[in-house]
């Protein structure tokens, strides 16, 4: 079965951090690619960070220099250290694996950036 439990979202001031964390099935944790994805209300869901099995990043053009993702290959978990959050930041944030086409989802987690 496989599981992405998603938490550490909360309320921020803008230029404030946040540490999001996916808990993730060990069937798949070493197999896959895992990524954050965010969805702002009114907007398509977009992706913010991509790591792969071996540690390979990539980052979305409007977080690169503040967002950092990582893995632990120990607790079967990935991160997102999130600094300098800004407004529009301010999203569900999911994690998601992607298994031979199909996309598995967490239940998200709520991240809002305001004063």
């Amino acid at each position: 079965q496989v599981q992405l439990v998603e938490s550490g979202g909360g309320l921020v001031q803008p230029g404030g951090s946040l540490r999001l964390s996916c808990a993730v099935s060990r069937s798949i944790f070493m197999l896959y690619p895992l990524a954050w994805y965010r969805q702002a209300p009114g907007n398509q869901r977009e992706l913010v960070a991509t790591i792969t099995s071996n540690g390979r990043t990539n980052y979305a053009d409007s977080v690169k220099g503040r967002f950092t993702i990582s893995r632990d290959n120990a607790k079967n978990a990935v991160y997102l250290q999130m600094n300098g959050l800004k407004p529009e930041d301010t999203a569900v944030y999911y994690c998601n694996t992607n298994i031979y086409g199909s996309q598995r989802w967490g239940q998200g987690t709520q991240v809002t950036v305001s004063s």
